[in-house]
This record gives structure tokens, C-alpha cells and sequence, in this order.
């Protein structure tokens, strides 16, 4: 009995989940689980997958005034979650758009759902009020988790897309984040927020991601 206690305290250390800040130095983790998704489906509409260094300013200019979230299995990025711009004019500045992507390897793991939760709480604290999630159809587990999130269905946009030799229809979802008060101010930059303050969510999120690796 010891050594099957053991064994599995052993296996338990080898799996150690993290769910963190992204930096430019994942740029790499986090190409090798968007590329084949920019080559093989329409979840995504770009055509060509980006260099490391282009992955790299898309982190920098994100995580200066968004959230960019990575969760890592024994420091091997397998999922991540980010949030951007929905529109540039200055009146859609209390709205973002938000993105998810696991591994293939761990998918069906809730590593996207747990991810979504400290992303949305970050938002929250940012002051945005509403999230659009923009989802290329048909993408059942995408509807699923969404819809698992709170989000709600409200629009399609059919033929919007045209890629892999097919035109493509988009979903949207939108997740109400905060109350529409009168005379809002302007959503904090991420680098204002203390991140520290969500270490608990994230370690409640970590515990969920490692519950469903055994």
C-alpha cells in the first residue's frame, strides 16, 4: 500500500498545473496550439500562421491593456484565454472580445472553462460591461462551453467568411459583465489591476484543471 501511495503522490507531482499572466516567452507554447487551427479550421479566420515574433507583439500590445491568460501542465502551455478590442472608437470602449484555445492533447479537461472564470473576474474588476464571444458555426463544444459561461446567442452573420474552400457563418455570444450606470469611467489597463488579488481564484481554477488530469 505504501508504494501504490507513493506511486501516486509520484504521478501527482509530475502533473503540476499553473494558471498565470502570459508573457512573450510563451509566444512559442502558445503558436504550437494555435497554428493547426489557422491551417486546418475556420475557428479562426486567419490564413497564415504567424511568426514568433509577430506572436510575440500580439502578446505585448494585449497584456498592456487586456488580460492574456495561459494555464501550463509542468510548464507546457496547453491552453490560454485572451481578451481584445471589439471596435476602436472611443464609445465602444466598455466592450472586448474574447478567445479560447486548448490543446488537443488536453482537451475536455475544463482547462478553457477554468480559464474564462479568472478572465471574466479580471474583466470585471477592469470595468467592462459587456463580452462578445464570436464563434465560427457549426462548433458545438464552443456553443457548449460559451453557453456554460453565461454566455447568450444573439446574432449570425451568415456567409461572413470564406475559407478552406467554403464560406463560413459566425455566431455571436454576449456575456454581461458589469452594471450599464450612467457616466462610466474608462475601463482600468490591465497593468492597474493587482493580479495578485486573483491568486486564490486562480489556484481554486488549478485545482478544478488537475482534478480532471487523474
Amino acid at each position: 500500500s505504501f508504494l501504490i501511495l507513493e506511486s501516486f503522490l509520484f504521478f501527482k507531482c509530475m502533473n503540476t498545473v499553473s494558471i498565470r499572466k502570459a508573457t512573450v516567452a510563451d509566444a512559442q507554447g502558445i503558436l504550437e496550439i494555435y497554428a493547426p487551427h489557422v491551417v486546418n479550421s475556420a475557428c479562426t479566420f486567419e490564413s497564415q500562421v504567424p511568426t514568433i515574433n509577430e506572436m510575440e507583439e500580439r502578446i505585448k500590445k494585449i497584456i498592456a491593456v487586456k488580460p492574456w491568460l495561459i494555464c501550463t501542465i509542468n510548464e507546457k502551455v496547453v491552453g490560454y484565454v485572451y481578451a481584445s478590442v471589439y471596435r476602436e472608437r472611443a464609445a465602444y470602449q466598455w466592450n472586448c472580445e474574447c478567445s479560447v484555445y486548448t490543446h488537443t492533447d488536453y482537451s475536455g479537461k475544463g482547462i478553457g472553462y477554468q480559464l474564462y472564470k479568472v478572465l471574466f473576474s479580471i474583466l470585471k474588476k477592469q470595468g467592462y460591461r459587456n463580452m462578445y464571444a464570436v464563434i465560427s458555426l457549426p462548433n458545438e463544444a464552443s456553443v457548449k462551453l460559451h453557453e456554460r459561461c453565461g454566455f447568450e446567442y444573439f446574432a449570425t452573420y451568415d456567409n461572413v467568411g470564406y475559407k478552406l474552400g467554403e464560406w463560413i457563418k459566425v455566431g455571436w455570444w454576449r456575456l454581461k459583465l458589469n452594471e450599464y450606470d450612467p457616466e462610466p469611467a474608462p475601463p482600468l489597463l490591465f497593468s492597474e489591476v493587482d493580479f495578485d488579488s486573483f491568486r486564490n481564484l486562480c489556484k481554486t481554477a488549478e485545482a478544478q484543471v488537475s482534478k480532471h488530469l487523474y
